[in-house]
């Protein structure tokens, strides 16, 4: 195991899964996510751009307020490995200390942009931030590219089994496909006895169960 691994699913026995959401807040289609998972009674987590919480700073409230997880994102969503040291840690201090503003805490999760880290990268990030790395098991699913929505659904549901992290997008473009999808399978996932949790829940399932 590298010391800059990604983590993309955990080991877990219980039907659990964590939803996770890239790229916001955005005050169209994150305010449509949060009320897919108040109608499934899930929580998510979203990895927040910093330049985005100051774009729409009453959303990013809502999704604390609603119970949602807060992760970093960074500030300006670049190519962590073609940055300077000092400057990896701009784009994570600016958006941690953005997402401490909304939450009153430290965020415990970090996804790189683009999931692109490195050895170097992660002595920052995990060694002096504290942050584990999040990935995700759905990538096939490209919501970004605005695939369609059955094609979103498909690939996503090829990779549930207990302890995956799903990977879309709430931020950026159209994403009412994403939005669809989502609903799609929040609904799916529920009625099969899967519970819906934040990244921060699912790996202290995994840490209990191990």
């Amino acid at each position: 195991m590298s010391s800059y691994q990604v983590i993309n699913e955990v080991s877990l026995r219980e039907k659990a899964v964590a939803f996770t959401f890239d790229d916001g807040p955005n005050p169209i289609y994150t305010p449509q996510v949060l009320e897919i998972f108040q109608e499934v009674q899930g929580k998510a987590t979203f990895f927040m751009i910093g330049t985005q919480i100051e774009k729409s700073l009453e959303t990013a409230k809502a999704v604390h307020e609603q119970g949602h997880e807060i992760g970093n994102h960074t500030y300006s969503h670049p190519h962590l490995p073609e940055l300077s040291s000092e400057e990896v840690r701009r784009e994570m201090q600016l958006t941690e200390e953005l997402i401490q503003q909304v939450t009153g805490a430290k965020p415990k999760v970090y996804r790189p942009p683009y999931i692109d880290t490195s050895e170097e990268v992660a002595a920052i990030t995990a060694g002096e931030f504290g942050y584990p790395a999040i990935g995700a098991v759905n990538g096939a699913a490209t919501d970004w590219e605005m695939p369609g929505v059955a094609h979103i659904v498909e690939k996503t549901r090829d990779q549930i089994r207990p302890g995956s992290i799903l990977l879309f997008h709430d931020g950026f473009d159209d994403r009412s496909q994403t939005v669809e999808a989502v609903r799609i399978l929040a609904v799916e996932l529920t009625a099969a006895g899967y519970r819906l949790v934040t990244v921060s829940e699912l790996l202290a399932l995994s840490a209990a169960e191990a």
